[in-house]
């Protein structure tokens, strides 16, 4: 068992560059990008919520991609604004497993919630007869379950076998604690880490797989209907490309973090790990919730109403 089961090893991070002279203005900076997934997610979930009019499976599953977004974030900034505020970047080896478990987890439920999205557009374009008989309510529940239970359950297994083994190292060349990272601080074998990571990987990429092919036959069923391709224009595109540059993202960070070369530039390595925490909780409530009509219409309703 590692040392830091009985007592909490300090772990130190990557310092920014030029954080000496920009430190402030970086704190400022990730402080109101904080503040804005905070508010345009909630602000979503809320109107979504009081609108009985927005009671569909798909702003219900819009809700919990919002729901993570802001769980995710949570698992980052406050600490990266700390970092910055203190000039400190330093962290415990407990906090590092729990930051590791919310920003793990948090990211593998962005993949199962897209694809539990991406089924209920393609039964309601491809079969919108069977809809209301294929998501009911209960079945709804069980689909948001399985989208937060999984991804849960391998972050559980993935960190906790991470924090088992002593480490011989005690800095993660990273702004913020991941999984390979804390693994890749012990010297002793990663045989069982790599299995398991390689095993969620196969998973999820199953789930992207899904994803991709409900979209081959979206686009094939919107061909012969004016009404199917307005409605891929609308619900389905926005999520089509936050898929794609979440997949991109996600799989560079995978594939650097085992196999990456040190001549890869540091900039481009941080802007790449920055993006899994930036982009999705940002741009999806933006270009896949306010892109659709019947939720822009509520959210603005709802901000007059409020100022009013």
């Amino acid at each position: 068992m590692m040392d830091n089961m009985s007592y909490p090893v300090i772990l130190t991070l990557m310092v920014p560059k030029e954080t000496k002279s920009y430190r402030h203005v970086y704190f400022i900076c990730f402080l109101a990008l904080y503040l804005f997934i905070l508010s345009i997610n909630i602000l979503l979930v809320v109107v979504i919520i009081t609108e009985k009019a927005l009671h569909e499976p798909m702003y219900i599953f819009l809700s919990h991609l919002c729901i993570n977004g802001v769980y995710g974030a949570t698992g980052f900034y406050p600490k990266m604004l700390s970092d910055l505020i203190l000039d400190s970047y330093v962290i415990s080896s407990h906090m590092c497993a729990l930051q590791t478990y919310v920003i793990y987890s948090s990211l593998l439920s962005e993949i199962t919630i897209l694809t539990v999205m991406s089924y209920d557009r393609y039964v309601a374009i491809c079969k919108p007869l069977d809809y209301h008989s294929k998501l009911t309510k209960n079945t709804c529940v069980k689909l948001i379950l399985l989208s937060w239970i999984i991804p849960n359950f391998f972050a559980v297994i993935a960190v906790l076998f991470a924090n088992l083994r002593s480490i011989c190292k005690y800095h993660i060349d990273k702004l913020y604690c991941d999984n390979w990272s804390v693994v890749k601080l012990s010297c002793a074998s990663s045989f069982v880490n790599n299995i398991i990571g390689y095993a969620i990987a196969v998973t999820f990429v199953s789930f992207i797989v899904f994803i991709i092919v409900s979209y081959v036959k979206l686009i094939s069923a919107c061909k012969a209907s004016l009404e199917n391709r307005r409605k891929f224009w609308q619900t389905c595109l926005p999520h089509l490309f936050t898929l794609m540059n979440f997949t991109f993202a996600f799989l560079f960070d995978f594939m650097y973090n085992r196999y990456g070369a040190n001549d890869i530039p540091e900039s481009l390595r941080n802007f790449l790990a920055l993006e899994l925490v930036i982009v999705p909780p940002v741009f999806s409530p933006l270009i896949y919730g306010l892109n659709i009509r019947a939720v822009r219409k509520r959210v603005f309703i709802s901000c007059v109403g409020h100022y009013k």
